[in-house]
C-alpha cells in the first residue's frame, strides 16, 4: 500500500503533481481532512487554522491558540491517513512525520521564486507583482518557521526528501512518472517491519491526541513508546492522579492491558506530601 508524502509550496505545481499522481496510480489524495479534523477537535473555525498555517493570523490569534494541540491533532490525522495506505499526503509536515517509515516516499516539488510569483499573479488575475512576491515570501516564511519549531529542521533541506523535483525544468507528467518509478523500487516496498512501525506511530499519535482531549491530562508531557500495540508511558507527572488518568486514557485507546505505566512522580511533590503527613 504505497504512501507518498509531498511538500506544499505555493506556486510550485505540487498540487497538480499530487492530483495527477493520485489519478494515475489509483491513490486517495489528502485534501482538507487535516484542516477539518484539527478545527473540529479544537472547536474553532477552519479559517483560523488556515490563517495560522499561512502566517496570516493576528497576534491575539497566535497567542490564544494552543499551537501544541494543533501539532498533536495534525499528527493524529496524518498518521491515520498514512496507516490506511494507498494515499498521497501533501503538506502538514507529512514528510517529517513519516520520516521513520521506510516504505514512505518523501518528495519535494519546487520551482524558482520568479515562476512561483508568476503563477500566483495568474491565479489571482492581478498585475501587482510586489503583492504577489510578498505573499509568496510570507508563505515560505510561515512554512520555514513551522518546520523549524515543530521538527527542528531547515525547510528545503534536500536530505529530508527521497526525491526533489524542479518544475521549472520537469513537467507535471514527468514528475508523476519519476515518483511512480521510485515508489516501485525495492527500497520503498512495504514490509512487515515498516508496516508495524507505521501502525505503532499511528497508535502513539492517537494516544497523545486523547491525552490532549482531556483537561486532566492536557498539560502533562509524557513519552509514549509502543511496539506491536504494547504501550509504555514514561516521564514525570505532578501527582498520582495525573499518572492514573494518563494510564486510563491511554488504555481506552490502546486497549486494556496494553499500557505499561512507568510514569514517576516529581520528587518535590513527594517531599511536600511527606512533610504534610509528618
Amino acid at each position: 500500500m504505497p504512501v507518498i508524502a509531498m511538500t506544499q509550496e505555493m506556486g510550485s505545481l505540487a498540487k497538480d503533481v499530487a492530483l495527477q499522481l493520485a489519478q494515475a496510480s489509483h491513490l486517495a489524495v489528502m485534501r482538507h481532512e487535516v484542516l477539518e479534523h484539527v478545527a473540529g477537535k479544537m472547536h474553532v473555525p477552519s479559517s483560523l487554522i488556515s490563517r495560522l498555517r499561512e502566517g496570516k493570523a493576528g497576534l491575539v490569534e497566535r497567542l490564544t491558540t494552543d499551537q501544541e494541540r494543533v501539532a498533536v491533532y495534525t499528527a493524529q490525522e496524518v498518521f491515520a491517513r498514512a496507516d490506511r495506505g494507498n494515499v498521497v499526503l501533501r503538506g502538514w509536515g507529512a514528510t517529517c512525520l513519516l520520516r521513520p517509515v521506510r516504505h514512505v516516499v518523501r518528495v519535494r516539488v519546487t520551482r524558482s521564486f520568479k515562476k512561483r510569483v508568476e503563477w500566483l499573479m495568474n491565479h489571482l488575475e492581478t498585475d501587482d507583482a510586489a503583492f504577489a512576491e510578498a505573499e509568496v515570501r510570507r508563505s515560505d516564511d510561515a512554512h520555514a518557521a513551522r518546520m523549524h519549531d515543530q521538527f527542528g529542521v531547515t525547510w528545503g533541506d534536500p536530505l529530508l526528501y527521497d526525491l526533489v523535483l524542479n518544475t521549472d525544468r520537469i513537467s507535471v507528467e514527468s514528475c508523476v512518472a519519476q515518483i511512480q518509478q521510485l515508489a516501485d523500487r525495492p527500497e520503498f516496498q512495504e514490509t512487515g517491519e515498516s508496516r508495524a512501525m507505521l501502525a505503532d506511530l499511528a497508535l502513539n499519535a492517537r494516544i497523545r491526541a486523547a491525552l490532549k482531549d482531556h483537561d486532566s491530562t492536557r498539560g502533562i508531557n509524557v513519552t509514549i513508546e509502543s511496539r506491536g500495540g504494547k504501550v509504555v508511558l514514561s516521564g514525570i507527572v505532578l501527582s498520582a492522579q495525573e499518572s492514573a488518568e494518563a494510564a486510563r486514557i491511554s488504555s481506552t485507546v490502546a486497549g486494556i492491558g496494553s499500557v505499561d505505566n512507568q510514569l514517576r512522580l516529581m520528587a518535590s511533590t513527594r517531599r511536600f506530601a511527606s512533610a504534610k503527613h509528618g
